[in-house]
């Protein structure tokens, strides 16, 4: 390139978009397409793709079209795009009949430099029709994995557009994807007609991201505490269904965090608007599906989480490389289940054959990430093609707690020769009954019995050769069959191994353990009474005692002792913590609370503890929707049976619901209904044995020989209106 078109090039960046310098291979993908050459750029998330169509649009005459499957991101860009004044438009289906009447005509007359066109609306016959009538400078097939059924987002639409290409002329293809396995690779070149295309293939080793996966083990409560350590910083949480979207998006926004949900469900409006305050920070979380892609161009995301396993690592992989765009701190937490494998692998159940095997295959190596104990980057890169010859990277779970390792050389040679022995034709389940001397009806009719290797490894289970196989494979002694999903070669360092044999070092895999109560602890359960820290629990009840005393009350009526024993467990020092205590709400700490919270926090300072609030977080599940209810039906006085009924309750249940909303500090008036059953006499000689008694307890109350002619149901009744009178 001369001097002079190359300083050109570089004032358009700088004018247009205000960077000095090209980063990457950024200034040589964009060369290659002003000479008119088909591209195809593999570059991971946040290392700058949309530059290498964007500058190159403004550089050429004409219109450029880009092809992507993101709704959102073709939102987000345009308005970037719009932003740095440049006119680009998107043709998709959000759009009125009157804009994209609007949309074409500035199209045609030269006025849009880039139009971003979803691949549904591509493949529409008058789409076709008008675009073969524009002044076209290339075509950017962006997300161009979607091509390709080994992808992770795979777009059948995706397959058409070469054809449709075809039809308006001979055109330049840049073809863009951050994520990439040498499988899909081949895929995308071949079914674009690429395959002499110029590849620019960056390094995929985000060098900032954090990768960590944990047990999805009280799962939500674990959330809200690594959400706490990340407070008022962007991150997005996925998700595996609209419902569990809705569910953790509810979950944070009670505890405290600024969240939207974000999936297809949502009307696009509101979609659009919670994109677009996340953009703007006023909102700091999005929780989305993890098959709906957001595409949204955030350069500060601080951290990703998965609350559920991805599909594939190739989704993984896209899904964490939109945090730290800017280069700076990102954090990446996976939670992992069987129970998440076990369901995604039934979501796939009704798929065609071919497709269901794939997403097996996908789901497989899901599985051996998260279970593997080796560098996460370094199975990551593997799995893109690219090796990582650093031993410790220092930025994964897996480097900074490392597992114990083990002499691996005699069981490498073993899973080596198996593979070659073989024939190199197998995958890792069958060379590991190989290994262990499976004689299954397979392993007969390859006659692979009679093998000398056959049964060499009788003696260990099937995991730890699966890992002796998988780690083989990451550290290059075998490689995957490009042409042959899922069967296992021997590699050139493999061959060597086999001749001359060197020390090398496995290491022992994570166990996952499924335990049943993987989101177990959102909800607020009573404290064990042997947890708490006595001394204070002596404190706080001789504090309730003296208020009680000064208000002429019963102590219960300010706190019961499960609150006492509680706030002696989790030492909550102010309002806001002192209001999850069970039995407390707000009502109540602002009645009774301020002399607790001072006590509690004079005795954490004193005796220098470590406060425990973390441990316990607000529920979000639909018992705060079944509270709401009941209030709203109480403030309108409607009949408790009537409530009862609409719910498909028992009384029985609807008093244990109103009894704890009583409790959590909230004032309910029940005089509309207990006037009906109980004449003032009765509430008053009830009434007076609450005020005097020493519990609340409805057993007590049932045995005292001055309520004989009381019901349960009308004590509870008359406890509920006592407490709300006093307590709350």
């Amino acid at each position: 390139m001369l001097v002079e078109e190359k300083d050109k090039l570089k004032g358009k960046l700088k004018e247009v978009f205000g960077y000095n310098q090209f980063r990457g291979n950024q200034e040589a993908i964009i060369r290659n397409i002003l000479k008119g050459r088909n591209t195809f750029v593999i570059m991971p998330t946040g290392a700058g793709k949309s530059l290498c169509y964007q500058l190159p649009a403004l550089m050429t005459e004409g219109i450029a079209i880009v092809i992507s499957p993101l709704i959102a991101l073709m939102k987000n860009q345009v308005d970037q795009m719009n932003a740095f004044g440049v006119n680009a438009q998107f043709l998709n289906s959000t759009l009125t009949k009157a804009e994209m009447n609007r949309v074409k005509r500035e199209s045609l007359d030269g006025t849009i430099k880039l139009l971003y066109v979803a691949p549904e609306s591509l493949t529409k016959v008058e789409n076709v029709d008008f675009l073969k009538k524009a002044n076209i400078s290339f075509v950017a097939v962006d997300e161009a994995h979607c091509i390709s059924e080994w992808g992770h987002d795979f777009r059948p639409e995706y397959r058409r557009i070469k054809e449709i290409i075809g039809q308006l002329g001979n055109l330049p293809i840049i073809a863009l994807t951050a994520t990439a396995t040498p499988k899909v690779q081949m895929d995308i070149q071949k079914n674009l007609q690429m395959e002499g295309a110029d590849v620019f293939k960056s390094s995929f080793n985000r060098t900032n991201l954090y990768y960590e996966v944990k047990q999805k083990k009280h799962a939500k409560k674990n959330l809200v505490h690594f959400l706490r350590d990340h407070k008022n910083k962007s991150g997005i949480v996925y998700c595996l269904s609209r419902k569990k979207v809705a569910e953790i998006a509810e979950l944070l926004n009670v505890n405290g965090f600024r969240a939207a949900p974000y999936h297809a469900g949502l009307e696009p409006a509101i979609r659009e608007k919670n994109q677009d305050d996340f953009l703007n920070e006023d909102v700091d979380i999005i929780v989305a599906t993890i098959a709906f892609g957001m595409g949204i161009d955030k350069p500060d995301v601080r951290f990703v989480v998965h609350y559920d396993v991805p599909k594939s690592l190739e989704g993984y992989y896209q899904e964490t490389g939109r945090a730290g765009r800017d280069g700076l701190e990102g954090k990446c937490l996976m939670f992992y289940s069987h129970n998440d494998i076990n369901k995604l692998e039934k979501f796939n159940k009704d798929k065609p054959v071919q497709e269901r095997e794939n997403a097996r295959v996908l789901l497989q190596e899901m599985s051996y990430y998260a279970e593997s104990p080796v560098c996460r980057r370094k199975q990551l890169l593997h799995y893109f093609g690219e090796e990582y010859t650093v031993e410790n990277c220092e930025m994964c779970d897996n480097c900074v707690k490392p597992k114990d390792r083990y002499e691996a050389k005699d069981v490498a040679v073993v899973a080596v020769e198996a593979a070659l022995k073989t024939g190199e034709r197998f995958g890792l389940n069958h060379l590991v009954d190989v290994i262990r001397g499976v004689e299954n009806q397979y392993v007969k009719s390859y006659n692979h019995h009679d093998l000398d290797i056959f049964g060499k490894g009788n003696e260990d289970s099937v995991e730890y050769w699966k890992s002796v196989v998988r780690q083989s494979l990451i550290y290059e002694l075998l490689e995957k069959d490009i042409d042959n999903i899922g069967v296992l070669k021997v590699s050139k360092k493999g061959h060597d191994f086999l001749k001359k044999p060197y020390s090398i070092q496995f290491a022992i895999d994570h166990e996952y353990v499924d335990t049943g109560d993987e989101e177990e602890s959102s909800e607020r359960t009573p404290v064990s009474t042997k947890s708490y820290d006595e001394n204070l629990f002596a404190l706080l009840k001789a504090l309730r005692k003296k208020i009680a005393h000064e208000k002429d009350l019963p102590p219960y009526v300010i706190f019961q002792d499960p609150s006492l024993e509680e706030m002696a467990t989790t030492y909550p020092t102010s309002e806001e913590e002192m209001a999850q205590i069970n039995g407390v709400g707000m009502g109540k700490v602002k009645k009774f609370g301020t002399e607790f919270i001072k006590k509690i926090s004079e005795y954490v300072e004193e005796n220098d503890i470590v406060t425990a609030s973390e441990v316990v977080i607000k529920s979000s599940v639909n018992k705060s929707k079944m509270k709401i209810f009941i209030i709203q039906q109480i403030d309108r006085k409607i009949d408790l049976d009537e409530i009862a009924e609409a719910k498909g309750i028992s009384f029985d249940e609807l008093l244990t619901e109103i009894e704890n909303i009583c409790y959590s500090g909230t004032k309910l008036n029940l005089d509309y209904y207990i006037n009906d059953v109980l004449d003032h006499d009765k509430q008053d000689d009830i009434y007076d044995y609450f005020l005097n008694a020493e519990t609340d307890n409805i057993q007590v109350a049932l045995e005292d020989e001055d309520n004989e002619e009381y019901s349960e149901e009308e004590l509870r009744l008359m406890r509920i209106k006592f407490l709300s009178e006093y307590a709350n």
